[in-house]
């Protein structure tokens, strides 16, 4: 006997053999048991998903003689064994006629189909057309179907197939009960041919199922017909690496390796795997959908970690890989990469195309690429500042001379200088290169106007940021010393440096190690200057321990997703440009419900420059005229107060 390939040999024969499509399966199976029958059906999708399939098993339903039930005899569940299923399974069926629209377009065609529509089944209960490809035909063709596919009669049923529906007239598609079929998810292919396989007891491996179903496309048809191959390649057995041969597929390995680049940031390894790649001659366009789907499955792993497919068998090295990345790289590459695909047409090589998309993404991440070594200049002796100069650069803070925070100090009129002093950690050096901060309790204890003036603080709160507006640092008259009275500039800014320089600690085991508590962390905060989910992160957290060292962060358990290594590598160089050598560990734990974070912190000072512009407003007669004057409401919700600038 001769072989009959998968397709044929497992196409399915009743509903309950159908894969894939339960939603076409369910709304037939009620139909032909309720007795609730359309004379015209159309099933649309692409090729190989079970169209005509479908409907050379709706003619069995509508013909077989041994599963009747009822007056008429359809049933859903046709037997498969008596005279009409057997014919119909074998094609040779007197009253199924299967037309090819395709090859009998002309409307002399389709008028010789329906001159025999008038007569009755010779064998079966109901005469069936099947047009197969309907969109080819013509318009004259469509024209001369219209009447007769409207109104049929009651012993003819007409089941179109098409995988088009847009080419076919609309007068077509309002006369057929329309069934869309679903296209093959790769992870329904492999569970079929797991079943096949098993059931024609050949060997094979997973993960060289899912090569092939996804280079079916969608269809199952082309899935058993390229598994027939890879038995025939493969000598009985279904191997990854033969099917991989004969699909031409690239070896995955290689893909996860310039993934794993990405993820070192490094850029020699990089080029080099690209270079071993081109030995092989690969399609560099089909590497740079492999590494974008291979991102894709690492932005599923950060978020859900178990939906992570299984397709290369590589799930627990794409999970272990996850954690190497942060969310905003992952979704910054895999744009890069679809952008880059679409450019690869532009480019003068494909390999180059490749590599300028790979050398994009690292350029762009948000931290860049580490900048490679650089001859050293001869170094140049720097002139010195002039005894009245000082560096207002705030990120200068490990200089050798001691700077005094003078009290009397003239305010520049620059804004952002006025709001940058007010935060920036600046007050000099306890011992060359340990920065000394001033003592956040210090400076929320001292308010910059008098608690009873309402007025200037509501015109501080109101205050916008734009050039020339002056912030008023002078104390009111009231709390200036009187005439005669020497002004204490020198006493106070002694004592500040004084209460600055011992209002943190130094740990005994390391020689000039400010300790970091929680309200330096405050204090601290915003002059990181960090960026993106790491100052996300870093907002939630509380200073936990310091030993000089290490600096432990305290990190609510609700945060944990967030929690990954980039993100304490970027702190711990942050802190590093303000001078703190630390290394930067998180811990998941409750926090204090005393302490704020920083994030708190921020929304706290953000209501309480609501509330008090609210009330300003309020207060303001301008406003009160015109409540009273025209019933004129304040909307509290659009109020927005100048941001208080950190």
């Amino acid at each position: 006997m001769s072989y009959q390939v998968l397709a044929r040999k497992w196409r399915p024969r009743t509903f309950h053999e159908l894969v894939g499509q339960a939603h076409v399966q369910r709304a037939l199976v009620n139909a032909l048991d309720q007795g609730r029958l359309h004379h015209a059906y159309l099933f649309t999708g692409t090729r190989g998903v079970g169209k005509t399939t479908l409907a050379r098993i709706l003619a069995k339903c509508l013909n077989c003689t041994a599963g009747g039930q009822g007056d008429e005899g359809i049933t859903s569940t046709p037997c498969g064994e008596c005279a009409n299923c057997c014919a119909i399974d074998e094609g040779r069926f007197v009253d199924l006629i299967e037309v090819d629209a395709a090859s009998r377009t002309k409307v002399e065609d389709t008028r010789e189909l329906l001159d025999n529509v008038q007569y009755a089944p010779t064998q079966g209960r109901y005469k069936v057309y099947l047009i197969d490809e309907v969109h080819m035909l013509s318009t004259s063709s469509f024209n001369a179907l219209l009447k007769t596919l409207e109104e049929p009669p009651p012993h003819v049923k007409f089941l179109l197939a098409t995988t088009d529906p847009h080419k076919l007239p609309a007068t077509v598609l309002s006369r057929c009960l329309q069934f869309t079929l679903k296209h093959m998810p790769p992870e329904r292919v492999v569970e079929h041919l797991q079943h096949v396989l098993s059931a024609e007891q050949v060997n094979f491996e997973e993960r060289a199922l899912w090569l092939l179903g996804k280079a079916a496309e969608g269809s199952m048809r082309d899935a058993m017909s390229l598994t027939d191959q890879a038995i025939a390649f493969g000598q009985g057995e279904v191997r990854y690496t033969d099917v991989a041969a004969m699909l031409g597929t690239l070896d995955h390995r290689h893909v996860l390796a310039l993934v794993e680049a990405l993820a070192e940031v490094d850029v020699a390894k990089l080029l080099s795997e690209v270079a071993t790649l081109a030995e092989q001659g690969p399609d560099f366009a089909a590497v740079l959908d492999d590494i974008s789907a291979i991102l894709h499955r690492l932005a599923v792993a950060q978020m859900v970690p178990n939906a992570v497919d299984n397709s290369h068998g590589d799930r627990e090295f794409i999970l272990a890989l996850a954690s190497r990345f942060t969310a905003e790289d992952v979704q910054l590459y895999y744009q890069i990469g679809i952008q880059g695909r679409g450019d690869m047409i532009h480019a003068p090589d494909l390999r180059s195309a490749l590599e300028m998309t790979l050398l994009r993404m690292l350029a762009f991440r948000p931290q860049g690429v580490p900048k490679p070594p650089q001859t050293p200049l001869p170094l140049k002796p720097e002139p010195l500042e002039s005894p009245g100069t000082a560096s207002t650069d705030p990120t200068i803070s490990a200089t050798p001379e001691r700077s005094t925070l003078q009290v009397d100090e003239p305010v520049s009129n620059d804004p952002g200088a006025a709001e940058a002093s007010s935060v920036e950690p600046v007050s000099g050096q306890s011992e060359p290169g340990n920065p000394v901060f001033a003592d956040p309790a210090a400076v929320a204890s001292a308010p910059p106007w008098d608690a009873g003036d309402t007025q200037a603080a509501s015109a501080m709160a109101l205050a916008p940021s734009e050039p020339g507006f002056e912030h008023s640092t002078s104390e009111p008259e009231a709390s200036k010393p009187a005439a005669g009275e020497s002004e204490p500039a020198e006493t106070d800014a002694v004592t500040e440096q004084s209460a600055t320089e011992h209002s943190f600690s130094e740990h005994p085991g390391v020689e000039g190690a400010a300790y970091l508590d929680h309200n330096r962390w405050l204090a601290l905060f915003d002059a990181l200057k960090l960026g993106g989910l790491t100052r996300n992160l870093a907002a939630h957290c509380q200073c936990g321990h310091d030993d000089g060292r290490t600096l432990v962060l305290l990190l609510a358990p609700s945060q944990e997703a967030m929690r990954a290594e980039i993100h304490q590598q970027r702190i711990g160089k942050a802190l590093q440009a303000q001078g703190i050598e630390r290394q930067v560990v998180f811990e998941v734990k409750a926090l204090d419900p005393a302490l704020e974070t920083p994030q708190q912190r921020d929304q706290r000072l953000a209501q309480q420059r609501h509330a008090q512009a609210i009330d300003t407003l309020s207060h303001d007669p301008n406003i009160q005229k015109l409540q009273q004057a025209f019933g004129a409401t304040l909307v509290e919700t659009s109020v927005k107060p100048a941001s208080a600038s950190r």
